[in-house]
């Protein structure tokens, strides 16, 4: 649906509901919404290429005022696992890539334990593409806005597995309250996907002590793979 459609429905709504009360209704009061197109992937452009494209187009949210560079993802695009990220940092936004500062160095090594690379069989990805101020946590209304376009790198990717590298990531794939804590470790289900939940990279450098924790959550994961392609880390 597009940005005008979306304000001659809400229009619409608030002429019949001012009609219905006899004066301006209060549940139209304040400013009208701030509306936006939906994003819409079709059949012509559903390669991983083309969702990035649309992706470097975005200006669905304030985080595109910041940026220096978008950041979709990167990897190869028939993965075996999509890892998903919450947001790029300043490196990132730097280089467009996600995962290239010390994070990523680490997550580099974690994947690498259990026969896992970014060249070879999977795909890295963000809850936003955009770098936050500061690095802080996406707001849900950012998250929300790039919503569309994980699904879209699902949908294209069509990976075996999903590792969530912390809460944000989650939290926000599930449209869940719960976090690392709870579910590090555990094997969900994504729309018939296994999912596999462990620290984010930066959070390990914080806390080192989560480090043998995560250790095993990886071991997890790593035997869920080799239930699905025995051979994948040979």
């Amino acid at each position: 649906m597009t940005k005008d459609d979306k304000i001659k429905i809400y229009n619409l709504l608030k002429t019949a509901s001012d009609s219905l009360c006899g004066y301006a209704s209060p549940d139209f009061a304040g400013e009208m919404p701030e509306f936006q197109d939906d994003i819409v992937i079709t059949s012509s452009d559903s390669t991983i290429s083309h969702i990035n494209k649309k992706i470097a187009e975005c200006k669905r949210c304030g985080l595109c005022a910041g940026r220096l560079n978008v950041v979709p993802g990167m990897g190869v695009e028939k993965p075996l696992v999509l890892v998903i990220g919450e947001g790029p940092g300043e490196e990132e936004d730097k280089q467009g890539k996600p995962f290239v500062g010390p994070a990523g160095q680490l997550l580099d090594k974690m994947l690498g334990a259990i026969g896992l690379y970014r060249d070879k069989n999977c795909y890295i990805a963000n809850i936003v593409k955009c770098r936050p101020p500061m690095n802080r946590n996406p707001l849900p209304e950012e998250a929300d806005a790039c919503r569309p376009f994980l699904d879209a790198q699902i949908a294209a990717l069509k990976p075996k597995a999903i590792l969530c590298a912390g809460s944000v990531a989650v939290k926000n794939l599930f449209h869940s309250e719960e976090g690392v804590m709870k579910l590090h470790g555990k094997i969900l289900d994504y729309k018939g996907i296994p999912v596999v939940t462990t620290w984010h990279p930066s959070a390990l450098l914080r806390a080192p002590e989560n480090k043998r924790p995560a250790w095993e959550d990886l071991k997890v994961f790593k035997n869920l793979l080799l239930g699905i392609v025995p051979d994948y880390d040979k």
